[in-house]
């Protein structure tokens, strides 16, 4: 039989016809509070390190376990449908997360206070636009172009789904299947595989990071010549799989825009930089005393910045018809319900009325909700940057994969041009740096939550489910996740937050305190020992002590300069006491680029330099966006991907000359290898990987006595982990986990 290229050649796991049950009470009910959890965890790590790691494979792992466990104590077996559902659900907190702490906390670094009803409002509104936003899209990106748009989470997902699937799990009501079976048996071995690289994943992660048994991160920085170019990479099990999943061309794509930064743009800036007397703004250091991380950090991220946003909108220009070609179907779904009920349940989508009310609902409330201080313009920038890059988001999603989606970038964009607008307008005061980041969060949450809704849709189109129940079951996820992690947010912040006594930092200054309204107690630790209530005054320049807000008395005296826990800069507390600020690097960004345009500093020309990067690839005929994403992140993050894409190269170069493979085609050939037990056992890789961080980082604030002990062993005695050596003894055990990946994905000759 000829190969078939087309969406209907493609039969999903469970087919059209089966009704096994799937949107029910207990399954959606689990992936909302796994949802949760996944959602504070990925926060957690977003005010980190600025990184978020994708939820969705571990909560598939974990409901298969739980549910498993549950059938050996009496309850029904859950069907892979009802799977589906709960890892849906449970996959929404993951992205607003990374929308939220990528955004929301400048405003406190930009000296504001943090409204909770504001930042569950960004939530809600931001997570449910992004996932309306792709429902019309889902046809064109998820079916018709299966072949072009991999959906790499989405696909490996699939996996653990089908491999986790017993025959009960699988079968219709009434039909059962031997347990004994070939297909039985193979289900078996397949689950073996993706479980075994899900325990390989998580215990690789824990013996590195909590036990310190080697180093996560290696690098190696040059001299002259080539003086402060560097190589390095994150050595984790998850990004290793994402890149034997996404393939070597996009990996490799990715990490060439690594290479340029980090052994081109940084070690041209130091050797042009070296000798300069006085800081090259927007850097504050000489360049001589900076790290190639310094150099990035200073000017290589607006080169990024700008380049990434340039790739995304040429994308977008480039999918206009795809885009054009949804929105046309949606539309004549309209008035057509009589014959969507005769439709095949796979191809069940939520009303495109149901969407066309619900945004329209969204902008009204994003128009007129108080706490959002929101304008009619703020409203329509949302409308038009939140449907442009949530559909970039999507499409990009589909070629690289979540965890190498720049969402970061797309938020950048927006705040660039909704400052410039504000810019033109005259809006240069403190309160619309307040509406900009708004503006910029919901866009940034409703980019990240429609990608993710693509994996999940991508998910249910290789399994079989009904894209309308799992759009409601992101929705239910989304809409949980976002009324909590607003809380957290500021529990995180009070947590860490000092109370520096003002008579240390400002000495002598006195205010008016009858101008000021708004009033303030101590949160946190120091609240015990105080519990006075004071005004609150926000100091905008570093005349006689730092700006920022302060707590002042009734009589008109500074008290307390309140030192957030989130980009903080001060570490002990009066009493002595060591307090762990979150860095919040990328919300940083988006701080420093408010107030570079509203108070027009922002370096431009590094911008366009990015920019340029973007139309030579393009007019090179390379595709700009893969490339920028790599320009944009650092180099240990997608420098093990292309080590992944090429084990993922040397299995399907190997096992394509193998007698079963010489009379297929390439796509029939590629398909085979998305589907090989080297898929499997990454797909494991990624889920223990992603999962032994996530729980790493929900226990570290529990574990500090533990982690500090742990530090001092293995700086004193550990070579894998410090010394001379370090670097280079740590690829060992990650050698080790390349090495079988590459074993398990070659396949026996069959005649």
């Amino acid at each position: 039989m000829p190969y078939d290229p087309s969406p209907a050649s493609v039969k999903p796991y469970i087919p059209a016809s089966a009704q096994l049950p799937e949107m029910t009470f207990r399954a959606l009910i689990v992936g909302v509070i796994l949802g949760m959890v996944f959602g504070a965890s990925s926060l957690y790590l977003v005010l980190k390190v600025g990184l978020t790691v994708s939820a969705s494979i571990p909560v598939a792992v974990i409901a298969i376990t739980l549910f498993g466990l549950a059938k050996k104590f009496g309850a029904r077996e859950l069907s892979i449908l009802e799977n589906s559902i709960t890892q849906t659900a449970g996959s929404a907190g993951e992205s607003l997360a990374f929308g939220l702490g990528a955004t929301m906390p400048a405003i406190m670094i930009l000296g504001f206070d943090l409204e909770i009803t504001r930042v569950m409002l960004v939530a809600v509104l931001g997570g449910l636009l992004g996932i309306l936003m792709m429902i019309p899209m889902r046809r064109t990106m998820i079916v018709d172009q299966h072949f072009e748009l991999k959906y790499p989470e989405g696909t490996a997902c699939a996996e653990v789904l089908k491999a986790g699937a017993t025959p009960g799990s699988r079968a219709a009501a009434g039909e059962a299947l031997d347990e004994n079976s070939n297909e039985a048996k193979d289900a078996r071995r397949r689950a073996f595989i993706i479980f075994g690289g899900f325990g390989l994943g998580l215990l690789y992660k824990v013996v590195s990071i909590s036990l310190k048994g080697w180093k996560d991160t290696v690098n190696f920085i040059f001299g002259a010549p080539l003086k402060a170019g560097s190589i390095g990479a994150e050595i984790s099990p998850e990004l290793l799989g994402v890149g034997y999943i996404i393939g070597p061309r996009i990996a490799m794509i990715m990490a060439g825009g690594g290479v340029l930064s980090y052994l081109l743009l940084i070690p041209m800036i130091k050797f042009f930089g070296d000798q300069l007397a006085v800081p090259v703004a927007p850097g504050t250091m000489l360049i001589k005393d900076m790290t190639p991380d310094d150099i990035r950090s200073a000017y290589v991220l607006y080169i990024g910045a700008g380049a990434v946003a340039t790739g995304g909108l040429i994308s977008l220009v480039r999918s206009l018809p795809t885009i054009w070609h949804g929105l046309k179907a949606g539309l004549s779904g309209l008035g057509k319900a009589s014959s969507a009920d005769k439709s095949l349940r796979t191809e069940q989508d939520m009303s495109f009325k149901s969407v066309v009310i619900g945004c329209l609902a969204i902008i009204a409330v994003i128009t007129f909700a108080t706490p959002l201080h929101m304008n009619v313009l703020g409203a329509l920038l949302i409308l038009m940057f939140g449907f442009l890059f949530s559909t970039v988001s999507s499409r990009l999603t589909g070629e690289v994969g979540s965890s190498s989606n720049p969402i970061s970038g797309m938020a950048v964009a927006t705040l660039l041009f909704t400052c410039l607008i504000f810019l033109v307008m005259g809006w240069t005061g403190g309160q619309y740096y307040v509406t900009a980041l708004s503006v910029g969060a919901i866009v940034c949450i409703a980019a990240s939550n429609a990608g993710t809704t693509s994996q999940d849709l991508k998910t249910g189109f290789l399994v079989g489910a009904t894209p309308r129940l799992q759009q409601y079951a992101i929705l239910a996820g989304a809409l949980a996740s976002a009324l909590i992690l607003g809380p957290i947010l500021l529990k995180l912040n009070d947590a860490g937050t000092v109370y520096v006594p003002a008579a240390k930092v400002a000495p002598g200054i006195t205010v008016d305190a009858a101008k000021l309204t708004a009033t303030a107690q101590l949160q946190g630790p120091q609240a015990a020992t105080d519990h006075n209530t004071y005004k609150v005054w926000q100091k905008t320049d570093a005349n006689g002590g730092p700006a920022g807000k302060y707590l002042v008395t009734d009589d008109g005296k500074l008290a307390y300069l309140v030192d957030p826990g989130i980009n903080g800069q001060y570490h002990q507390r009066p009493d002595g006491s060591e307090v762990k600020k979150f860095d919040a690097p990328k919300a940083v960004l988006m701080s420093y680029i408010i107030k570079g345009i509203l108070d027009q500093q922002l370096p431009w020309t590094l911008v366009l330099f990015g920019v340029m990067i973007s139309i030579v690839l393009e007019m090179a005929g390379v595709s700009s966006l893969a490339f920028t994403v790599g320009v944009y992140l650092p180099l240990v993050s997608t420098l093990p991907i292309a080590i992944g894409g090429l084990i993922r190269w040397a299995v399907d170069r190997r096992n394509n000359k193998l007698p079963q493979y010489e009379k297929l085609s390439d796509h029939e050939c590629q398909a085979a290898g998305d589907r090989s037990p080297g898929t499997l056992l990454a797909s494991g890789y990624i889920a223990g990987g992603a999962l032994a961080g996530i729980v790493i980082a929900i226990t570290a604030g529990l574990m500090t006595d533990f982690d500090n002990n742990m530090n001092k062993w293995a700086e004193a005695a550990n070579p894998f982990f410090a010394g001379a050596s370090a670097d280079a003894l740590s690829i060992i055990p990650y050698a080790v986990i390349c090495v079988l990946l590459y074993w398990v994905g070659r396949e026996k000759a069959q005649s």
